[in-house]
């Protein structure tokens, strides 16, 4: 597909307009939390930072007296029961607050400063400034998950355009822009870009498989492990992209025993050392290097619920971002097609196996989503355990795009497209505005709203999100 206005001036141009389009959509970032998942993960980085311990209770106790944190069962699990360790309990892994804690510090660095010179703020590590530099940091992550996934596309594909049209069809298309402007207190933005970065680094590193880069790839295996535990399966892709080019290299006489091994031990190292900031807050919180017990209990490893994940429309991938199939077609076609079709930087036979292990990775999520017992994620926008997979859905694009050459499909694919877009902001308003139930989807009573509501009420919902939202985003009681 041929994009003459997105990127007839080059790379640069395309750059400033993800650029720009960020920075003009930031007054849109909500500052302040909604939900007590959001409060999970503040509560590591206020704790550490103004407590220096791992006990939440007063954290909690600030939310929940606020009325903040009043979800169903809050005060039963949160404030009422303890951990083995005698603790709070916080099944959020650790992280997005380190993601977040250059930003906090700055911030109270600032705070701290202001009260100096008679500013009349709060340095209680709470008050609005504090949140705002979380759920600002979030957006900023969300964004950079954005742009890398647009150079990984293009750096595959050889599409520079296609990429930066695929980066913004899926930043607007998929729940991402939900978890990056309102609800930004929840990892999903920091996944996204945990995942995209560990993508664009194993990219590069696959090239020689060096000795730092592996080191590297592994420190990101780990962050992402940190952000939200099920991201670290997707290591397993370039684990496996590195056993077939050490098999290929090793037969060619490049490489010896000992020049696998030590990059195998390097990569490993790297994971586990990287990883320890969260092996020691399971310790000090569960009292074993592990995840909580009532984790553990949710997982049924033979992922009964795997293809509901994609394809159920109460609660499937498919029926709340319809973005996502064109998306994944696109991946599987740049894995199997035969005859080039993109200038990337890698030859066709990369590009096809680079494919195929974006395939397995994705499949890695979707297998332990539907492994878990909560796998709809009822009460929540989207299928928000797949917002990491942001980087393959723009890949995945950017080569649907690419396929699409006769002049009707071109515009057959941006009506798709469009639709896509408009099907997502049409349930972000359905949610915000208490129109849909949000333990699960109805398609036509949401293609409804979407398509005859929504419109007919466009302006006093943007009103409201703009000037009131705490309206906006309704909260509605408990099934």
């Amino acid at each position: 597909m041929h994009f003459p206005h997105i990127g007839a001036r080059g790379s640069a141009a395309r750059w400033a307009l993800l650029i720009a389009v960020f920075v003009l959509s930031l007054p849109a970032v909500t500052v302040r939390f909604y939900a007590s998942d959001e409060v999970e993960y503040f509560a590591y980085l206020r704790s550490m930072w103004f407590d220096g311990d791992l006990s939440f209770d007063n954290e909690y106790r600030y939310f929940y007296d606020r009325g903040i944190a009043r979800g169903w069962r809050f005060k039963e699990t949160f404030l009422d029961g303890e951990t083995a360790t005698g603790k709070r309990l916080n099944f959020a892994p650790v992280g997005s607050a380190i993601l977040w804690s250059p930003f906090y510090m700055l911030t109270d660095a600032g705070v701290r400063v202001a009260r100096r010179v008679g500013v009349p703020v709060i340095d209680d590590g709470y008050s609005t400034p504090y949140i705002a530099s979380v759920v600002y940091a979030s957006a900023l992550y969300g964004f950079l998950a954005v742009a890398l996934s647009a150079y990984a596309a293009a750096r595959v594909i050889g599409d520079g355009a296609a990429a930066t049209a695929s980066a913004l069809a899926v930043w607007l298309g998929t729940p991402l822009v939900f978890y990056m402007y309102l609800a930004p207190g929840f990892s999903h933005a920091c996944s996204a870009f945990a995942v995209a970065a560990f993508v664009v680094i194993w990219l590069h590193v696959r090239r020689d498989w060096s000795v730092s880069g592996v080191v590297a790839l592994g420190a990101v295996a780990a962050l992402m492990g940190m952000v939200r535990e099920q991201d670290l399966f997707i290591a397993l892709g370039p684990a496996l992209d590195f056993l077939l080019s050490a098999r290929i290299r090793f037969r060619d006489r490049a490489w010896r025993v000992t020049d696998v091994i030590a990059r195998a031990v390097a990569g490993t190292a790297a994971v586990a050392v990287c990883f320890i900031p969260q092996v020691l807050t399971y310790i000090s919180l569960f009292g074993q290097p592990a995840p909580s017990s009532t984790i553990q209990g949710k997982m049924t490893w033979t992922s009964p619920h795997m293809w509901l994940v994609l394809m159920s429309p109460s609660n499937g991938l498919f029926f709340w971002t319809p973005l996502a199939l064109p998306a994944l077609v696109g991946l599987v076609w740049l894995a199997v097609r035969r005859i080039p079709t993109g200038a990337g930087r890698v030859p066709a036979a990369a590009q096809r196996r680079i494919a195929a292990i974006c395939v397995l990775m994705v499949m890695t999520q979707i297998f332990i989503g539907g492994a878990l017992d909560t796998w709809a994620g009822a009460g929540s926008f989207g299928q928000r355990r797949l917002v990491g997979l942001t980087v393959f859905f723009v890949l995945g694009l950017t080569a649907a795009f690419v396929a699409v050459k006769h002049h009707w499909t071109r515009y057959a694919t941006w009506c798709v497209v469009a639709v896509a877009v408009w099907w997502n902001f049409g349930l972000i308003a359905q949610f915000g505005a208490g129109l849909m139930n949000r333990q699960h989807l109805d398609p036509p009573r949401n293609a409804y709203h979407n398509f005859v509501t929504i419109p007919r009420q466009l302006p006093g919902l943007v009103s409201r999100f703009l000037f009131d939202r705490a309206s906006f985003y309704q909260r509605q009681p408990p099934p």
